[in-house]
């Protein structure tokens, strides 16, 4: 009797896995990427520093630091304050302040008009580059290891 239940409970296990799919990172993974909050931007101090993936940080280019998206993910930055937009990529690690979602770079905190207070409420959105009026991807950037 034993055997025939164990041999039951085996059969219904991958049974149910078939029902559930499994995704990666899990839908807990999407729920938790907020698209709005609050963004900073990087002091004109760091120019030439590297960032996470290798390159250095350009306070004229148009960059952007996240948690979590991928680096060259493209994001369009849009200020709740004033409506004003941005298109940004990804290529640092941060913020690190509780509270904030993005670390935008001087270029992109001038053209949204943060830079005099600092911090800007922000709503932002995945680009795919297929979707820009170039359709183009952006060119591929030399990631330097160290």
């Amino acid at each position: 009797m034993k055997r025939l239940v164990l041999v039951l409970s085996v059969l219904a296990v991958p049974s149910l896995a078939q029902q559930a799919a499994i995704t990666p990172g899990g839908g807990r993974a999407q729920a938790k990427l907020d698209r709005s909050g609050v963004a900073s931007f990087y002091a004109a101090s760091l120019h030439g520093n590297r960032t996470a993936n290798g390159e250095r940080y350009n306070h004229g280019a148009m960059t952007a630091a996240h948690r979590s998206l991928p680096f060259g993910t493209l994001l369009r930055v849009s200020s709740v304050r004033n409506g004003r937009r941005v298109l940004v990529r990804v290529n640092d690690r941060g913020p690190f302040v509780r509270g904030r979602q993005l670390d935008l770079s001087g270029a992109a905190a001038d053209r949204l008009a943060m830079r005099r207070r600092g911090t800007q409420r922000v709503q932002f959105e995945v680009v795919s580059p297929d979707s820009l009026p170039s359709r183009r991807p952006p060119p591929r950037r030399k990631v330097r290891h160290v």
